[in-house]
């Protein structure tokens, strides 16, 4: 798995579709904070990172499927999938170790962010505790929109569909949250209103906002991201028998 998790982060640093991925994130988080620096001015809130992160949803997830479209599409349309089914590692081990190498570059963007506490601790005070809940909880919904794009990737040869599709995903993800506080699901269906509400990963990334970690939330993000990397285990083995 070694040998693959490094060809697999090498293939993203050597070229420029993770750098220009990073630059995208940074500048859009470096908007985001200077907005809410600036608003301090003339609005009376409390600045929160935790907030940052939780606004910042929409605008990440144009961003992640651009990052995964290449994961498995892109081993079908160069023809090196079948060399890659062919070796010793069975389909366990390639997932596994394509999600850790796009999990690790997405670490690295992560760590990128934190320039921006540093800043705030040198000008005024760091909340910590919602700080280190707001990374754990954003960098487990990323781990959530990565599965969510491998899998995507795992159907298609065409890197621009995995990417659309992947984009309709995660959009839907978002939207998940949109339904469960319509007031005809809540006042008509409130069974469909408590399942949607405890389906929604954005729901259970509010209490890491509030500088919250709670079990519940992480087991949740956990077994999504289980779940999904089977169904992508499932995906690739299907493919690889019809072959």
């Amino acid at each position: 798995m070694l040998s693959l998790l490094k060809k697999e982060v090498q293939s993203y640093f050597y070229s420029p579709l993770a750098y220009c991925i990073m630059g995208i994130f940074i500048f859009i988080f470096s908007l985001t904070f200077v907005n809410w620096i600036t608003n301090l001015q003339t609005v009376r809130f409390t600045f929160s990172f935790a907030n940052i992160f939780y606004n910042y949803f929409y605008y990440f997830i144009l961003l992640i499927p651009a990052l995964t479209m290449k994961s498995f599409a892109d081993e079908r349309r160069s023809g090196t999938e079948v060399l890659l089914m062919s070796t010793p590692l069975n389909v366990f081990t390639i997932v596994i170790g394509k999600f850790l190498a796009l999990a690790f570059v997405y670490f690295i963007m992560m760590v990128c962010t934190f320039v921006f506490p540093l800043i705030t601790l040198a000008y005024g005070k760091v909340m910590w505790s919602s700080l280190i809940c707001g990374y754990i909880g954003f960098f487990m919904w990323g781990l959530v929109c990565i599965c969510v794009g491998m899998l995507v990737s795992s159907f298609t040869e065409s890197q621009i569909i995995a990417a659309l599709l992947g984009e309709v995903c995660m959009i839907c993800l978002l939207f998940v949250d949109i339904v469960k506080n319509n007031t005809f699901i809540q006042g008509k269906l409130p069974a469909l209103s408590t399942f949607l509400n405890w389906l929604s990963p954005q729901e259970r990334f509010y209490s890491f906002s509030q500088g919250v970690l709670r079990l519940s939330d992480i087991v949740f993000y956990i077994t999504v991201i289980v779940v999904l990397l089977a169904w992508t285990m499932l995906s690739v083995e299907a493919r690889r028998y019809r072959k």
